[in-house]
């Protein structure tokens, strides 16, 4: 068997433990990694029973088992997969691939609102006096990607985005204020949005729960997220499953322009 081995079974071994290596990654970020070692203890199992040993009852057991195993992976790992497509699909040459089908009219229309300082402006403002005054906030800026079912689970509003407005939503005493303000098309569509919440081990420990659901709402879509924090009136971006953090009126009006980091 040795002597045939060449060039291509040293690419499939090596694609298959890459695979097996991001696999092991993905899972590590959503906790999952105990149920990723016990698919790999069964299949390993399944493997020395059916084709070393060659049991044949026991054999015959566990491949009915690994029959109806791909369904149960898929509902164990339904997040993880998810992520795992998504994060393909984001791939910096999956999105040129992406954007020769994508018409110039509706590239120009994002852009326009990605980069309009009339709606960048009263966002930096009001984030810069609600640090001074220690008031949280959060802020999704949507992307390419649209975030309607986020938006349904709040209250609509579909205003045009000023100072005052952004500051009276995260008022303490608002009713708005406990949940996530959604800015889509240059306007402030939704307040008070339920977004998904990163279970990321990595996250600092003084980050909270604005700062996970910032995070959370920026690995499931390319949107950009924007924490004031309630404790220290430190200002965080989140996109693309990443932080930054302390940022000042000119770095938070930079990402802002960018629609990234």
């Amino acid at each position: 068997m040795f002597l045939t081995f060449g060039l291509k079974d040293f690419i499939d071994i090596l694609c298959v433990a890459y695979i097996l290596y991001y696999c092991y990654r993905l899972m590590k970020r959503s906790r999952s990694v105990n149920i990723f070692y016990g698919v790999l203890i069964f299949v390993s199992f399944w493997i020395i029973v059916s084709k070393v040993l060659e049991m044949k009852l026991l054999g015959s057991i566990l491949n009915q088992l690994v029959n109806v195993g791909a369904i149960a992976l898929i509902v164990l790992f339904q997040e993880e997969i998810r992520h795992f497509f998504y994060d393909l699909g984001t791939h910096e040459k999956a999105n040129r691939l992406v954007r020769l089908f994508h018409s110039d009219k509706k590239k120009q229309l994002s852009e326009e609102f990605r980069y309009d300082r009339e709606v960048i402006f009263p966002i930096v403002m009001a984030c810069i006096n609600m640090s001074k005054m220690k008031v949280g906030a959060l802020i999704v800026i949507e992307n390419e990607i649209p975030l309607t079912e986020y938006i349904r689970t709040g209250e609509t509003i579909d205003a045009r985005i000023t100072q005052r407005l952004v500051e009276n939503v995260f008022f303490k005493n608002s009713p708005l204020h406990d949940g996530a303000m959604i800015v889509s098309e240059g306007k402030i569509k939704a307040a008070a949005c339920i977004l998904p919440i990163s279970h990321d081990l990595d996250i600092p420990k003084e980050f909270g729960l604005r700062h996970r659901a910032g995070k959370g709402i920026t690995a499931e879509s390319d949107a950009l997220a924007i924490i004031v924090s309630e404790e220290t009136g430190n200002i965080t971006a989140a996109h693309n499953d990443q932080f930054r953090s302390h940022l000042s009126a000119e770095e938070l009006e930079t990402i802002l322009m960018k629609g990234r980091f």
